[in-house]
């Protein structure tokens, strides 16, 4: 049993699929699965024992409990009447949070459940990519309520979805549907009846089977490309690559493939 497995978690729900993949699970269904300071803590604890210890799993599916929301966003029963000092405070737990899953060296596929609504979309935004059920919801409401996205919103979805239409949605509160974020390129894919988890487990597997180091060096060069230029960023996938060069899989991979048999990856 991992670490995390071992975690004593009460908004949280580890699970552990197959040998090599994760499943969190957003485990407040009675109030949409709205994160509090203690589902921030533990999500802080889960994030950075995946940054010390990668090699408690080699994917990770995130998802809610439930049918109806993936996280409708920060808890605000539990922010009413806060001071202001008071509010800082969570909130600066819940930037440590969005900044430990920023830096999470594990891929993190989203299973969208249902509503994901402002940080609820934040901290979905924060994973390598999104499957959604048919019911799936989104938007960025803080505006309605007198703040803005403070969990990377306004950062992650102009890249998701351009400038222009990101402005529409973080301006106007508006909720769109999971057709919309299919179309717009939110989404990777809405899996038709009841189809999500197992679309997503099936992926995650997909994802495990291959090098670990690899994956890793891949996933660090793909996420740079938003931010250098062409010439920079392919130097930086050259170092990327270096780094799994001189990697026992890299020498499993082509003695497998010769072998014509199934690599035996070790992450080493």
């Amino acid at each position: 049993m991992s670490q995390i497995e071992s975690m004593d978690l009460q908004t949280l729900k580890i699970e552990r699929h197959g040998d090599h993949v994760l499943v969190v699970t957003l485990n407040r269904a009675d109030v949409a699965n709205a994160f509090n300071t203690l589902m921030g803590e533990e999500l802080l604890r889960v994030w950075s024992a995946l940054y010390v210890a990668p090699n408690q799993c080699r994917c990770v599916v995130l998802t809610g409990s439930g049918e109806s929301a993936f996280c409708a966003g920060a808890d605000l029963k539990e922010r009413n009447g806060m001071t202001d000092e008071q509010w800082r405070e969570q909130h600066a737990l819940f930037e440590q949070m969005i900044r430990a899953m920023m830096d999470c060296p594990v891929p993190i596929v989203g299973a969208i459940n249902g509503a994901a609504y402002a940080g609820g979309l934040e901290i979905a935004l924060n994973a390598d990519f999104l499957y959604a059920a048919p019911n799936a919801k989104f938007a960025f409401t803080e505006v309605t309520i007198g703040i803005m996205p403070g969990a990377s919103g306004t950062q992650h979805l102009p890249r998701a979805i351009g400038v222009r239409r990101a402005k529409e949605v973080i301006l106007s509160g508006k909720p769109f549907n999971a057709a919309d974020a299919e179309s717009w390129g939110l989404v990777n894919k809405v899996c038709e009846g009841g189809t999500l988890m197992e679309a997503a487990l099936e992926t995650a597997e997909r994802i495990a089977a291959n090098a670990p180091i690899a994956i890793r060096q891949a996933r660090k060069a793909t996420d740079a490309a938003s931010s250098l230029t062409l010439k920079d960023g392919y130097d930086f996938e050259i170092a990327c690559y270096q780094k799994v060069i001189d990697t026992e899989d890299r020498h499993e991979g082509v003695a497998s493939f010769n072998e014509k048999r199934a690599p035996n990856f070790a992450g080493k």
